[in-house]
């Protein structure tokens, strides 16, 4: 079958050919089939692969039956993981129609258990397209390599016209910035401690245009399970002659948000400020502010609860960062399928019972 758009046919293989006996499309397309019908690892791979023979054979050529899990564990770990993300999101903008304004967040998770001891946490920084609910691309920390380092690599594989970009305080930097504007799209970062001078500007521009009347205001309020939650957005403008010190490209407007939560009786506050191209819009910025924690939820939570992620420790080589793919394909795959009720744990376990489910989600017929 033409996997995925054929877009991960095109990954080189790096095995020698002598002995080898399965095809590298066969290797990826079962482990994407069983992954998404709830195996964990890559002996339950196999052991998928073997109680299904019969129907992967409609899909896939599988010529000398089905890999050892050793064989998928070796090819995981070698294939290099910058074919996998590539392919990745090639696909993933390819089948989820891009829209203006879609919000994209972009943050990191650490892979706790794949490391040995004393080496440093693999990180995977991904792409999650809000409104959709799917990932849209990631890539994996090299040695050494901090966060906002990758956060250049994985934008180099997006289309960002007309998306508006939120990252939290770790990517708020100048180049990353320039980046995003550079490919035609704005962003919304949040603003600490690492950028302490913009933050203190953005407070004092909120303070000078609230004083003016020169500030735009939104509100939302939630009720749900003994908690009431209040948030204030305010959007205003960056001052003219403040741009042209500034060295952050399309910096437009400052945003700040106020959350009040109530809570058993005990009322709590919380202010945060914002730096983005956007023009001023509170409305918009409570959008994308709002948004970019759904990738913590419909993302980062949902790895961990529905696919074991945080326990996975797969290490060797490539084999997790492109495990992490996998994962992503096949979670992104489940929230697109509508027909069925459930969340992802459920859609999994009906994979594995219903054959005609499981090709559904898969887009194979």
């Amino acid at each position: 079958m033409a996997l995925l758009g054929g877009h991960f046919d095109l990954i080189p293989d790096p095995r020698r050919d002598h002995g080898k006996r399965h095809a590298l499309s066969d290797i990826f397309g079962l482990a994407l089939c069983a992954i998404t019908a709830g195996a964990d690892s890559f002996l339950a791979i196999e052991a998928f692969g073997k109680a299904r023979l019969d129907w992967l054979r409609r899909w896939l050529p599988l010529t000398h039956g089905v890999p050892s899990h050793d064989t998928v564990r070796r090819v995981f770990a070698l294939v290099d993981r910058r074919h996998f993300e590539r392919s990745f999101a090639a696909w993933a903008q390819e089948a989820f129609r891009k829209t203006d304004g879609r919000v994209v967040a972009v943050d990191g998770k650490r892979l706790r258990r794949a490391r040995d001891a004393g080496e440093p946490m693999l990180t995977v920084v991904s792409a999650w397209a809000t409104e959709a609910g799917a990932a849209l691309g990631q890539v994996t920390t090299d040695d050494g390599e901090g966060e906002v380092s990758a956060v250049p690599r994985l934008l180099a594989l997006l289309d960002l016209s007309g998306c508006i970009v939120t990252t939290d305080a770790a990517g708020c930097q100048t180049d990353i910035a320039k980046q995003i504007v550079d490919g035609g799209g704005d962003y919304v970062f949040g603003l600490k401690g690492n950028q302490a001078g913009l933050r203190e500007q953005a407070e004092r521009w909120m303070m000078e245009a609230t004083l003016s009347g020169d500030v735009d205001a939104f509100e939302t309020s939630e009720r749900g399970h003994g908690r009431v939650e209040t948030r204030r957005y305010w959007s205003a403008a960056v001052p003219d002659e403040a741009l042209r010190r500034l060295l952050w490209a399309g910096l437009t407007s400052v945003g700040m948000v106020e959350s009040t939560r109530t809570v058993g009786g005990k009322t709590s506050t919380e202010q945060r400020y914002f730096a983005t191209s956007l023009a001023v819009d509170a409305e918009t910025l409570a959008r994308s502010v709002r948004g970019h924690w759904g990738v913590e939820n419909g993302l980062h939570w949902s790895l961990d609860v529905s696919f074991g992620e945080d326990a996975s420790r797969t290490r060797t080589d490539y084999a997790a960062a492109n495990l992490a793919v996998a994962r992503r394909v096949a979670l992104t795959l489940l929230r697109a399928e509508t027909t069925a009720e459930g969340g992802a744990p459920t859609k999994r376990m009906r994979c594995a019972w219903d054959a005609d489910y499981l090709a559904t989600v898969l887009r194979l017929e």
